[in-house]
């Protein structure tokens, strides 16, 4: 295959590739993915450090497992199942390793106070009044890639249309919805 081939390729020609040896097949589903697991890791423990090592196992285990994935799940789906599972892993690990003092300590907050509340409220609304004001073509795209979680590839497959065209859709729709929040507020 071409590089151009493999840029272009779904997720289940990768993965059908990757599990037949293609390692650049594996390259390219790991750099589709790479970005967003470690934002996962990142967000959930705040250590750049262990984002990576939690990043690494996950893709130790998806190279391992390729011949255990079903299509009944979108890629995408399944390899964010095994990310939460290694960070659930990895955290039963380091609770395990935790003095008394630090397991018994209460806490922190994870709820978000009265005025963050209505701060985040106010935002969702102003996101959703803008998608609805925006194009069926664009709203569909929007609701695909920010609400349904939809890679650009799994939403080239389902629109029948070029990688390229849900890009720029999708940077045209954001863009959209930015002017009409700021127009709101």
């Amino acid at each position: 295959m071409e590089i151009d081939d493999y840029i272009v390729a779904s997720d289940s020609q990768l993965v059908e590739l990757a599990s037949e040896g293609d390692q650049q097949a594996f390259e390219y589903l790991f750099t589709r993915y790479r970005e967003a697991l470690t934002r996962l890791f990142e967000q959930r423990l705040g250590d750049k450090a262990t984002a990576d090592d939690l990043l690494q196992e996950t893709f130790i285990k998806v190279y391992l497992h390729l011949g255990d994935y079903s299509r009944n799940y979108t890629f995408g789906q399944w390899i964010y199942t095994i990310a939460r599972n290694t960070l659930v892993d990895y955290l039963r690990r380091r609770s395990n390793d935790l003095s008394i003092d630090e397991r018994f300590r209460a806490p922190q907050a994870t709820t978000p106070s009265p005025e963050e509340s209505v701060i985040i409220n106010q935002s969702r609304n102003h996101f959703y009044s803008a998608i609805n004001e925006l194009s069926a073509e664009y709203r569909e795209i929007i609701e695909m890639r920010f609400l349904e979680e939809y890679s650009y590839e799994e939403i080239a497959e389902k629109l029948g249309c070029p990688i390229n065209t849900v890009k720029t859709r999708i940077r045209r729709a954001k863009a959209a919805v930015c002017k009409m929040i700021l127009e709101q507020e």
